[in-house]
């Protein structure tokens, strides 16, 4: 299937199809100088795929983990490209998850104020969200994603084939933004996730939840408006994510939370009583936290350094009922005793 973010001058092709990684050289224009970018945690054999494909190929594997999305780690991007004689003409592809995706996004949005990208999902978190839309950037003093550009990728391979390499608490940690997009959007979709087996229906979960990106992303590329509905659950969970110990390497024990657990987690204030208990049931189906061990007050002041907020007002989505939401905005005093409050109860 192909599906098409139709962006003016900046649209291209979303392909989702098995064994589209082994077809990049057909699906990908790779005759040139590229910069393939993995991390450490994905199979080397995806990134080596891409980069038998390509001309004239220079693969950078950057360390698993958060703290890869830094100045540093940018910075050595560029360079390798500076050395490597890459003009505008040459191209970055990211072969990995979220972070890689960010990361070789913004290097290749930075690069000659701009070159080609191309995205190669690994992970289901990035496959049916972070992969499309162009949001690129790196952490900085703690805070994530403060530093980016909207950089629209040329295309975007989604090959489900891939995650058959990670484990299950990865898969969990990827179904959280499709139930996040499915509460806010899908009725259907998200009443198949309740009463379905997940990883019968997986291809439909990605498709879905694409497709519901995919319109968003088209009435508001650069997030003035209706993208922001795409935050439920990040408000509050970014802040969980802040906190202490959660950024660390991605391979740490079970203490820790991935990104998509943090969302989990941060969607449950942010709904009512009986989209909360729906909620609840499929986070626990899915495998995912409904509750953890965090300093609530930690994660809250995180809030201060929220690129939702704009001065001490902070915008949030709620969600009254299953498949429709509601932007709401209250001082950040008023929206921290409610996230009290409700995760009290």
């Amino acid at each position: 299937m192909i599906l098409t973010l139709d962006l003016g001058k900046n649209s291209y092709d979303i392909v989702i199809e098995h064994g589209a990684i082994d077809r990049a050289c057909e699906l990908l224009n790779l005759n040139r100088k590229v910069l393939v970018v993995t991390d450490s945690g994905v199979p080397e054999i995806y990134a080596q795929k891409v980069a038998s494909a390509c001309k004239a190929p220079t693969v950078v594997t950057v360390e698993q983990g958060e703290a890869s999305k830094a100045f540093t780690t940018l910075e050595y991007l560029c360079t390798v490209m500076l050395e490597g004689g890459f003009t505008r003409t040459d191209a970055v592809v990211a072969v990995g998850g979220g972070v890689v995706g960010d990361l070789a996004g913004f290097a290749s949005a930075c690069f000659m104020r701009g070159i080609d990208f191309h995205n190669i999902p690994t992970t289901l978190l990035s496959q049916v969200d972070s992969s499309i839309g162009g949001k690129t950037a790196i952490n900085h003093a703690g805070v994530k994603n403060c530093i980016g550009a909207f950089h629209q990728p040329k295309k975007v391979l989604i090959d489900p084939d891939v995650l058959a390499t990670l484990p299950a608490r990865q898969i969990a940690n990827g179904l959280s933004e499709a139930i996040k997009m499915a509460a806010c959007f899908d009725d259907a979709l998200f009443t198949r996730m309740e009463n379905e087996d997940m990883s019968a229906i997986l291809d439909d979960i990605i498709i879905g939840s694409l497709k519901i990106k995919k319109a968003v992303v088209e009435q508001d590329e650069t997030e003035k408006g209706l993208r922001r509905v795409l935050n439920f659950g990040h408000t509050l969970g970014h802040g969980i994510e802040a906190c202490a110990g959660l950024e660390d390497d991605p391979r740490r024990g079970e203490d820790g939370l991935y990104h998509g657990e943090c969302v989990a987690l941060g969607m449950l204030p942010m709904c009512s009583t009986a989209v909360r208990d729906r909620i609840l049931s499929v986070l626990k189906k899915a495998g995912l936290p409904t509750t953890a061990k965090f300093n609530l007050d930690t994660a809250l002041e995180a809030l201060s350094h929220d690129k939702k907020l704009e001065g001490d007002t902070i915008h949030y989505i709620y969600v009254p009922e299953i498949g429709r939401f509601e932007m709401k905005s209250s001082s950040l005093a008023e929206f921290k005793s409610m996230a009290k409050e409700a995760l009290a109860r």
